[in-house]
């Protein structure tokens, strides 16, 4: 038991350093990138109007007083004003982030249930006609770049066959699209680790055993291989699931929807700092998180890993 909790305070004093980490790499990152306040009044803005804009915001201090400044905001939840907007960068964030998760989680629900019953479809049938046909589609989907991806399928339903539209976030058919754009290469990648996974299970002495005992394919696979082959398999969701937001980012612009991946394409173009130093921390957060509640998920899944903490 001991062990067990130093493993988990070992993994949130992790956690904590990644953020702060990616904290401090955005805030040093952003400030070498040139002065946002010359891109928010123009060129042809007076010395006063520019020394004055820099004193509002809190740039007219030192890098390590603002700094200093910007942890303990964030550590009491402010993120800072965005330039552009005058606004919370966090009420901007909240404001969009319901879009960019209706997508992102139809899109990643999508692409475990299709990826997953692929692989496991190609491990029951090596080197057959379907393992070739399920490889094929994995390599396709996690290859094929979102944007070429997206602007094909908007070509094709979009503008010849004019059955869905091309962009918003009005409907449930505006949401097809783009879902099935980032869900495809999630299936993709889904696939191919299912497949590997499955097929050092199925191979295993228990599953020959269980198969000489006349227990039926449906229960082997179910009960006896997937939540063997279930480590790897929720590995790659729990990456994958961190990485939404990013993955969602390309997605957004080429469908122009209204989410945080393209407020923050929006937020860098006008170079508005708090904008996008808030979705970069919020994105390392939810990878983080991620990958805890995987940790999680291993030991509810192997017996093994119970047994260690017991």
């Amino acid at each position: 038991m001991t062990l067990a909790r130093s493993s988990v305070g070992f993994k949130l004093l992790r956690a904590a350093l990644t953020i702060w980490i990616v904290i401090t790499f955005t805030f040093v990152a952003l400030n070498l990138s040139g002065d946002p306040i010359e891109a928010l009044v123009g060129d042809q803005a007076s010395p006063a109007t520019i020394a004055e804009y820099r004193t509002k915001f809190g740039f007219d201090r030192s890098l390590p007083e603002q700094y200093l400044s910007y942890l303990w905001n964030i550590a009491h939840g402010d993120f800072g004003i965005s330039l552009s907007d005058q606004r919370p960068a966090l009420d901007l964030i909240l404001q969009a982030l319901p879009n960019t998760a209706r997508l992102g989680l139809t899109a990643f629900g999508l692409g475990v249930t299709l990826g997953v019953l692929l692989g496991i479809a190609a491990a029951l049938n090596r080197n057959s006609t379907i393992d070739r046909l399920v490889m094929s589609f994995a390599v396709f989907g996690f290859s094929i770049p979102s944007f070429f991806l997206g602007i094909i399928l908007i070509l094709l339903f979009a503008v010849q066959m004019r059955l869905l539209p091309s962009s918003g976030a009005d409907s449930l058919a505006h949401l097809v699209l783009p879902a099935i754009t980032l869900g495809t290469n999630f299936a993709g990648i889904f696939a191919r680790f299912t497949r590997s996974s499955m097929l050092e299970v199925l191979n295993q002495q228990y599953i020959v055993a269980a198969r000489a005992r006349g227990i039926p394919a449906f229960s082997r696979v179910l009960i006896h291989a997937l939540p063997n082959a279930a480590i790897p398999i929720l590995t790659v969701i729990g990456l994958k699931l961190g990485d939404l937001v990013a993955g969602s980012i390309i997605v957004e612009t080429v469908f122009a929807w209204p989410g945080i991946g393209r407020l923050l394409v929006g937020a860098i173009n006008a170079r508005d700092f708090a904008v996008v130093q808030a979705i970069v921390i919020l994105t390392a957060i939810t990878m983080v998180v991620a990958n805890l509640l995987v940790d999680a998920a291993y030991v509810l899944v192997d017996p093994r890993m119970r047994e260690q903490g017991r």
